[in-house]
């Protein structure tokens, strides 16, 4: 079985981010929409482009995620899913749907629905895919593009036991407020490691995950 280096749970939190709540009105499927359209200019969180590169120098590996956001009827909430404790990659973590590019996947967009329907069996026909962030690198090794699209329910999740061991939902409104934003480090063989993390109830929201969902942040606020 896979072992994380280190336990962030118990790591002192160092700060919070802090910044306001987004507004509801940013929350609501129109806007995103319009706000994908506009692409306005805005500033993604400092990468960690030392990870553009794997240590034996080869290129990180491109994969994609989707970030789902499912109309409610009490708001948009974000589907995640905790990965199986004896994955190689992130075991046990909290992560969007997602993997690897294969050579047959036509685009990152691509990559990101087969995935979420390899994983967690969202069918296409209920996702509209309204954009994407800028591309993410992880300490893995991956080069990770997040694929933004809204889910019209009623629809039916099933877990791939092989990966995916819950799906869950998060509202959007609580994850799009940086006093929920804790900033943490770590020191490494590699040297120190700062991240962010959005503990939500009992999930432990944290890494590459809280990273991307930092960048949407920033976007939907810009």
């Amino acid at each position: 079985m896979a072992k994380l280096l280190f336990d962030p749970r118990i790591l002192p939190i160092d700060a919070i981010a802090g910044e306001p709540a987004l507004a509801l009105e940013r929350l609501s499927a129109d806007w995103l929409r319009q706000r994908f359209a506009e692409q306005p200019e805005w500033a993604p969180e400092a990468a960690e482009t030392s990870y553009a590169v794997r240590a034996d120098g080869s290129p990180a590996t491109a994969a994609s995620v989707l970030i789902a956001l499912v109309q409610r009827p009490e708001g948009l909430s974000l589907v995640l899913t905790q990965r199986n404790a004896d994955l190689t990659d992130h075991p046990g973590q909290i992560s969007f749907p997602g993997g690897r590019a294969e050579a047959y996947d036509a685009s990152p967009v691509e990559t990101a629905l087969r995935e979420a329907e390899e994983e967690i069996g969202l069918d296409r026909t209920h996702v509209e895919v309204i954009g994407s962030l800028p591309d993410y690198y992880t300490g893995t090794g991956y080069r990770v593009t997040p694929v933004v699209a809204l889910v019209t329910p009623p629809f039916t999740l099933q877990a791939d036991p092989g990966e995916v061991e819950e799906i869950f939902e998060v509202p959007l409104a609580f994850l799009m407020d940086g006093l929920h934003h804790q900033r943490l480090s770590v020191e490494l063989p590699s040297g120190r490691r700062s991240f962010y993390a959005m503990p939500y109830g009992t999930y432990y929201i944290w890494g590459a995950t809280a990273g991307m969902l930092r960048n949407l942040f920033h976007f939907l606020r810009a």
